[in-house]
């Protein structure tokens, strides 16, 4: 497993993420800490300066595990279930540029330094019965970031039925996920707690929906990757688990073969060690599941970004 800081490439109102203008500055000290990669909160990914971020990351040796789109929906109110069919579309659009992104980054990341990177930690290693045809898909897929779907999927809308909105939601996310397998991009539906949003709370509700997007058509870099369970699966984060699992390890073995991604954050979504929650248990499943993916710390910036990622690494990196 690996270990990863979630940064906002632009400026936000989404509170557990930090931003900086100093991307690079970011970048510098997690590289100096330890951490393995940097995940992106990305509004716009057609504002975003492409070059200088990978010429940023190549700098640090530092990998992109997942790219989140919750921005659009917390300063725009795009999502897929609005009543109004121009935002639905314009919604649809938004996460497209975010997979063209992520297929953006995994083209520089295999042909520069951070997938020499990956290759002397022994990234295929970690990758479970891989046949020698599928060594390259499967470490392009490895390289290649996430796309979270969470709070873009919306809310239901007083003026709609949930009907309605359920099938919407549907239609986008197969229309997604059909345009990601075709760039050997994986998305990961996060479920978020109830206070947040009323669709996707827990892991019985994200599987439901995984299976009702039909998402096991894959490719062959997705097979190898994910033990031939297609190109959708489920983000876990710790944060939301306190609140809506009944038992946080039992909700991540149910996850299975559809866990793509893990965040941590604790009880009180600062940094992992200032709550409750007990990370070395949940550590711990991840191993008994054998999953070897990225962790990442998605975090109230609180006392300040330094802080919060130092105290991660101080937790959390042990245990990996």
């Amino acid at each position: 497993m690996r270990l990863s800081f979630v940064i906002s490439t632009q400026p936000t109102k989404f509170q557990a993420i930090a931003f900086d203008p100093n991307f690079e500055a970011n970048a510098a000290h997690l590289a100096q800490l330890g951490y393995d990669g940097i995940e992106l909160g990305v509004r716009e990914p057609d504002k975003l300066d492409v070059a200088d971020l990978k010429r940023t990351l190549a700098k640090y040796r530092l990998a992109v595990p997942a790219i989140g789109t919750g921005q659009a929906f917390v300063e725009e109110q795009l999502s897929f279930t609005d009543p109004d069919a121009a935002v639905r579309a314009r919604a649809i659009a938004r996460v497209q540029t975010h997979i063209a992104l992520a297929s953006v980054i995994a083209r520089s990341a295999l042909s520069g330094a951070a997938f020499s990177a990956a290759e002397s930690k022994g990234r295929d290693e970690a990758i479970p019965n891989l046949q020698v045809g599928d060594c390259f898909a499967a470490s392009r897929l490895a390289m290649t970031p996430l796309v979270i779907i969470g709070l873009i999927r919306g809310k239901t809308f007083a003026q709609i039925t949930r009907e309605q909105a359920h099938a919407w939601m549907i239609d986008a996310l197969k229309s997604l996920a059909r345009d990601a397998q075709t760039r050997g991009v994986r998305l990961a539906i996060e479920p978020i707690n109830r206070y947040e949003t009323d669709w996707v709370n827990d892991v019985a509700s994200a599987l439901t929906l995984i299976e009702e997007i039909g998402a096991d058509n894959a490719s062959a870099s997705s097979d190898a990757l994910n033990g031939r369970r297609g190109n959708v699966g489920i983000l876990f984060d710790t944060f939301h688990a306190n609140i809506e699992e009944p038992n946080i390890e039992a909700s991540l073995r149910a996850c299975g073969a559809r866990l793509f991604h893990v965040h941590v954050a604790d009880s009180n979504r600062w940094y992992p060690g200032a709550g409750h929650t007990n990370f070395a248990r949940i550590v711990a499943t991840l191993r008994e599941m054998k999953y070897a993916g990225w962790v990442s710390a998605e975090i109230l910036p609180k006392p300040d970004v330094k802080r919060a990622a130092e105290e991660t690494y101080k937790t959390i990196k042990p245990l990996l």
